[in-house]
């Protein structure tokens, strides 16, 4: 029997990647039209409602609680399981990696606080739901994430440019292997428990290793340069999004990664994408060109 799954943000960088996922995986796609739909009509029939909703950090304060418990309410009636992509947040600089479904959620900071009650309440909630949580995202096109919209921008140019320390890992997720992984946790969904909070291990790699990787995938030297965090706080009085971005720069001067023992656990056959193969995906659309491993890109790009 097909079965569905409702995917509420299909235009986004997670839901896009989602709906290839469970659509390559033989579900029947419903994609939800915030124009024309309604939600909880849209999610009755589901088996699966793809929470991938994510409203500017500004927007947060004031649409994230009622977002999400809209969908916990549509779950409820349609008796659905809710997947979240998680991110995080939660822990705060002060809770020691890696980072677990057993890690105490610290942060105390606004955002952090926020998705910190978000998890709540679907952990509070008779929802079957399952948490899929991942650092930052390597995409296979450019989506405004931090890595196509800053630090790889330049890449062509033979920049690279890193918005904290260099030296310490931090947590990154290439999406079509977290949606991949999405699918198989949905098919599993009736031996998980109601609430399920699985870290997605990734990759765990400083700036300095990244930047190496890009050299070798494009066989030029890339420059490891520093963001200019400065830029921020001039653009702060008039740039909505200039103080959320600041207040969540802590993470990339904090090492983290995400534990990958529940994950082996549940799914100990996935096979992920090695990093370097990952990056020669998201960084090929930023040069305009698909880089092979054996077709190198001329200095001159």
């Amino acid at each position: 029997m097909t079965q569905t799954a409702l995917i509420l943000g299909s235009t986004g960088r997670f839901g896009r990647q989602a709906g290839k996922a469970f659509s390559d995986a033989g579900w029947r796609i419903r994609r939800f039209d915030r124009g024309r739909d309604t939600l909880t009509t849209a999610a009755q029939g589901a088996d699966v409602i793809v929470n991938a909703w994510n409203p500017q950090y500004y927007d947060w304060a004031a649409q994230l609680p009622a977002l999400h418990a809209q969908v916990i309410e549509a779950a409820r009636l349609a008796d659905a399981t809710v997947i979240v992509p998680g991110n995080v947040y939660v822990f705060g600089a002060d809770t020691r990696p890696p980072w677990s479904g057993a890690s105490p959620h610290r942060a105390t900071n606004p955002l952090g606080m926020l998705r910190r009650d978000m998890e709540e309440a679907y952990r509070a909630s008779s929802v079957r739901t399952i948490l899929l949580r991942a650092g930052d995202f390597l995409d296979t096109e450019p989506s405004g994430n931090w890595f196509d919209k800053v630090m790889a921008a330049k890449v062509a140019r033979g920049r690279f440019v890193y918005p904290g320390n260099p030296d310490i890992p931090h947590a990154w997720a290439f999406l079509p292997d977290l949606c991949r992984a999405a699918v198989q946790l949905a098919d599993m969904r009736q031996e998980l428990p109601r609430y399920t909070d699985v870290p997605f291990p990734g990759y765990a790699a400083t700036g300095r290793e990244m930047a190496s990787a890009l050299s070798r995938i494009l066989s030029r030297d890339i420059e490891l340069r520093k963001m200019a965090w400065w830029q921020l706080q001039v653009a702060r009085p008039f740039w909505k999004l200039a103080p959320h971005l600041i207040e969540m720069r802590y993470l990339w001067d904090t090492p983290h990664w995400l534990d990958r023992g529940f994950f082996d656990e549940l799914l100990p056959g996935f096979e992920s994408t090695p990093m370097e193969t990952a990056l020669r995906r998201a960084v090929a659309p930023l040069i305009g060109a698909e880089v092979h491993p054996d077709q190198p890109v001329a200095a001159g790009v």
